[in-house]
């Protein structure tokens, strides 16, 4: 079969078009009436959630599919979120799938128009296990032992007693003890209090003590505290796993944010948290998540407390969760009011299911600013310019106020203290720069771009590679289509090797691999491979030579299948009247006895439920895009509402 050239329309639109911020955000896809030649693709619009945070090698999808290695990130989101009319001024200058090399499809039916994310409810995220095993809500139980504390703990402080132990655990007051008199005395009320304190402010050790004939229960440091010497330790069971593991349902809520409020909550670090990836914000997702000597009890009484969060299915395990350690994620999207015919929904997912979608880099990977990521990673970083890697970071351009006036006193001042006055957020990228600058100086800016993470400052290598590889399965696709030629890549037991001609007929489509350039892979044996040379070459880098005389910036490279075939596709069309009601149950529904919505026979709309398996690194509304013909970039976009 042949790829399919995207035909890439616009509709004008007027400034006036733009509503809230949050409609705006909000994924809209929408047919074009445009029409080019007579086998005419229709180009649909997209507006996808902004990349907050930064992104790393095949690392996250613009829509949730985040695995691999990461560290923390510590940076503020620095996104462009302001007012309606920065963020549309902002779109006027951002990027479209024809700038980051996203050109192909590889089906041949007629794209039609529908709305993805209507209601974060309409996309909804189960992690896979490493064991294939899909993560469900269903069992807010929690597993008793011998030594569980009672409800109780939860209840036996006053208000006032817990300001002051989380006073004393955060070491916000001079006090070296708080003392806590037990007006009931009886042992039983004693050791109620005393596993009250242990459980719900980690660190503070307990004794009883008499004082004037009555009984009091003393919190304090342990370490360095010889004074209250010989303490009744307390000790987490040795019977019970050290983690305990629970699924996190979550709506609304990115993942890093979801174990900020956890930790919170808890009154303990973020970093005794670990998981296998990270999910996005706008959408239902549900993921295991593991934490370090914290009860499931503790857990789940914050069921009662929190919104947009249900934690259930408790087991204690002895080991935490890893990073990667996933098959990947199982997707349910419904696209709302959609025009296709039921004979170009049953071609276009069946030629989803049966042959796939190209396995580009969203759009998110490339930023929503008039400054793309790859253009500081190309020109900046892997060209030892620095002094382009300050200018575009801080170049004036539209976003939030804070960030457009501390850009606008960078460019007529160069002076980072005056600009940093202008920035009440100094966690973002801007910041750390700015810090940077004002503490190693305009002559350091090597040692100056050294002091943001180092995840954030690799996102623009990794979203420059991003880039040469888009377009060079672009190139692949438009030159050989799905056909398996002599010189192309496949890998053995991890290791690239190249296709001879006697061998093209062993291989499909699917076993096909490209590189991401690097100093530590191979290149097709074909014209694609002297496409890459001479698109790095443009770029004054030289394909055989990718290393970066400093160490982090260097590119060792990477292999990505050019193909993906989702698994376990299902899909239906669904009629419906009303587009704020919910078209299909959630674990939380299911759990709290909600019966399935009854959807009319016929109704005003209909709306396509698609059911899709995806492996990590690979983009969800790539798949999407190929099943709509649609352009995904945010700059694409319409505003107005199709109800």
């Amino acid at each position: 079969m042949e790829a399919v050239e995207m035909t890439s329309l616009k509709r004008p639109h007027s400034e006036d078009d733009v509503g809230n911020v949050d409609e705006i955000k909000r994924q809209k896809i929408s047919e074009e009436s445009s029409k080019t030649g007579s086998n005419s693709e229709q180009s649909v619009d997209i507006v996808t959630e902004q990349p907050g945070k930064p992104l790393l090698e095949d690392k996250k999808d613009d829509i949730l599919n985040e695995e691999g290695e990461e560290e923390d990130n510590e940076l503020e989101e620095s996104d462009e979120e302001g007012d309606p009319e920065s963020f549309a001024d902002m779109m006027k200058h951002g990027l479209i799938e024809l700038d980051v090399g996203i050109t192909k499809f590889v089906s041949s039916h007629k794209g039609f128009s529908g709305i993805l994310k209507e209601r974060y409810s309409d996309f909804v995220v189960h992690e896979i296990g490493k064991d294939g095993h899909i993560s469900h809500l269903d069992d807010f139980s929690v597993p008793v032992d011998d030594e569980e504390p009672s409800e109780e703990i939860f209840t036996v402080l006053s208000n006032e007693d817990k300001q002051h132990l989380e006073e004393l655990q955060l070491f916000k007051n001079k006090e070296t003890s708080v003392a806590i008199e037990v007006i009931e005395d009886t042992k039983e009320k004693r050791t109620i209090i005393h596993h009250a304190v242990k459980s719900l402010f980690p660190g503070l050790e307990t004794k009883t003590e008499d004082r004037d004939g009555k009984k009091y229960i003393v919190a304090y440091h342990a370490a360095g505290k010889k004074a209250l010497a010989n303490p009744r330790k307390h000790s987490w069971p040795k019977s019970r796993g050290s983690y305990c593991h629970f699924v996190l349902y979550k709506e609304n809520k990115d993942t890093m944010d979801a174990i900020n409020v956890l930790s919170k909550f808890l009154r303990v670090k973020p970093n005794i948290f670990s998981y296998m990836g990270t999910k996005d914000k706008r959408a239902i997702t549900v993921q295991e998540i593991a934490v370090l000597r914290i009860t499931a009890q503790r857990l789940a009484h914050l069921n009662k407390c929190l919104m947009n969060f249900k934690l259930g299915n408790f087991s204690y395990k002895n080991h935490p969760l890893k990073l990667g350690e996933l098959q990947g994620n199982h997707f349910t999207v419904v696209l709302r009011n959609i025009t296709g015919t039921d004979d170009q929904v049953q071609q276009a997912m069946h030629s989803l299911k049966e042959i796939g979608f190209i396995n580009y880099y969203g759009m998110q990977r490339f930023g929503t600013t008039a400054v793309p990521t790859y253009q500081v990673g190309r020109y900046a970083i892997l060209q030892n310019n620095w002094n382009e890697v300050m200018d575009l970071i801080l170049k004036p351009r539209p976003g939030k106020g804070y960030l457009v006036k501390c850009r606008e006193e960078w460019a007529k001042t160069k002076d980072p203290a005056a600009a940093l006055k202008k920035l009440p957020v100094k966690r973002c990228v801007e910041g750390q720069l700015l810090r940077g600058l004002l503490k190693y100086g305009l002559k350091n800016i090597v040692s100056a771009f050294g002091i943001i993470p180092r995840n954030n400052r690799l996102m623009y290598i990794h979203s420059y590679q991003s880039y040469i590889w888009n377009n060079m399965v672009s190139k692949r696709i438009e030159e050989y289509g799905l056909k398996v030629v002599s010189g192309d890549l496949v890998l053995k037991g991890g290791t690239a090797v190249h296709i001879g001609e006697a061998d093209v007929d062993v291989y499909t489509i699917h076993d096909i691999v490209m590189p991401l350039p690097g100093f530590d892979v191979i290149y097709p044996k074909h014209k694609i491979g002297d496409a890459y040379k001479e698109m790095l070459s443009a770029d004054n880098l030289d394909i055989s030579n990718m290393r970066h005389k400093i160490r982090d910036y260097s590119l060792s490279g990477a292999y990505r299948k050019i193909i993906i075939r989702p698994q376990n596709v299902r899909w239906e069309v669904v009629a419906y009247d009303d587009p704020r009601i919910p078209l299909f149950n959630t674990d939380l529904d299911n759990l709290e006895g909600k019966p399935p919505p009854i959807l009319p026979t016929e109704g005003k709309f209909k709306a396509l439920k698609m059911e899709f398996s995806l492996p990590p690194s690979t983009y969800a509304t790539m798949a999407i895009r190929e099943v709509l013909k649609m352009d995904t970039s945010i700059k694409k976009q319409t505003h107005t509402r199709p109800y």
